[in-house]
């Protein structure tokens, strides 16, 4: 019987004295080659970054953070239960940007999950005390939100995520909501509609208020009573309940707006659950377009953002304020459209027939 093969021993990391060995120079003359410092020649710095690099060397992101402050990272933290982050398409396409934007720089994205502020705050309390972190970005802004004046106290550089002008004079990256709100009602109007919901995520955020805001204005604009409102937690079960309660009310919208298109796709269930068609009784409208709107049956109309393009433009901003550079106060990105699909028709009469 064989005798069992002990595993392999994990490759030692070359260290600076490796390198110096090699390379048959001091340690201090590979430091200066390393730091690109004068002190050596530039045919021994040249070998020196070739042995490097042959044998895998990397500097430590410790080691650099004691000597320039920097560690080569930046934190986001998600507040949001995990399972919800793993189905909602949204924050997954947010960090595909912000992972583009980084990708040239060498720097490193560290991610976290909590489910409370308090747990948010402690989380950048640990990553400024043991310099895990050159800064941070911010995301699902608050009313009232403690999170800016800590961030400000800690002296962490921070770029958020939304429109922060009334919070703070942090930089911000956002997106105008309210052009897309006004475009998604004035179809809805067009096509008949006068019964129309909007099926909301938590009020306390900056972006459902914002977005309140621009429901009700544009409501008067386009000749809609009102629309009613109602706030959930953006999971696909928060939107199927909301979606019951309205349908099981006694005046039944006729088109119903979702803040994101998990609750949208749920929605639609919920319609073939309780035998009313789409678009036919009901017109259904998910924000965010996603592969998800495009899958279903019928496929979903959706406002359509550049999420990616949001997420890197964020990591490049939040580099530039890292650097010292002078970072803009608000950068406001391409407005979101509306993509129409089938989904949503001119809405029925009590006698059956399409508005005109």
């Amino acid at each position: 019987m064989s005798s069992p093969v002990p595993p392999a021993s994990p490759r030692k990391r070359p260290t600076i004295a490796d390198i110096a060995a090699a390379a048959g120079v001091s340690k201090g003359a590979v430091s200066y080659a390393l730091n690109d410092k004068p002190g050596v020649s530039e045919g021994t710095r040249a070998r020196v970054l070739e042995i490097a690099a042959r044998m895998g060397w990397h500097p430590s992101s410790a080691a650099r953070a004691l000597s320039d402050g920097r560690c080569g990272a930046i934190g986001l933290v998600v507040d949001r239960p995990a399972w919800v982050l793993g189905i909602e398409p949204f924050f997954m396409r947010l960090i595909s940007g912000v992972e583009a934007g980084l990708a040239a720089t060498g720097t490193a994205l560290l991610l976290q999950v909590t489910e409370d502020v308090g747990a948010e705050a402690a989380a950048y309390r640990r990553w400024w005390g043991e310099r895990r972190v050159d800064g941070v970005l911010l995301v699902d802004l608050r009313e009232p939100d403690p999170r800016p004046g800590l961030l400000a106290e800690l002296g962490m550089p921070a770029v958020a995520v939304g429109h922060a002008g009334r919070l703070s004079g942090m930089p911000s990256v956002w997106i105008d909501d309210a052009v897309a709100v006004r475009e998604t009602v004035a179809y809805l109007a067009a096509l008949g509609h006068r019964e129309v919901a909007r099926v909301a995520g938590p009020p306390h955020f900056v972006h459902t208020r914002e977005r309140s805001e621009a429901f009700e204005a544009a409501a008067e604009e386009f000749g809609i009573g009102g629309v009613t409102c109602v706030y959930t937690d953006y999971t696909g079960e928060g939107g199927a309940r909301a979606t019951r309660r309205l349908l099981s009310g006694t005046r039944r919208p006729t088109a119903v707006v979702y803040d994101n298109d998990v609750m949208a796709v749920a929605a639609l269930g919920v319609a073939q659950e309780m035998g009313v068609p789409v678009p036919g009784e009901l017109s259904l409208v998910a924000w965010d377009d996603s592969e998800l709107c495009r899958l279903v049956h019928p496929a979903l109309t959706a406002v359509s953002r550049h999420v990616p393009q949001y997420g890197r433009q964020a990591a490049e901003v939040l580099l530039a304020h890292i650097r010292g550079e002078q970072a803009a106060g608000a950068a406001p990105l391409e407005p979101p459209v509306l993509v129409p699909r089938g989904s949503t028709a001119p809405a029925r009469s009590a006698d059956g027939a399409a508005s005109a």
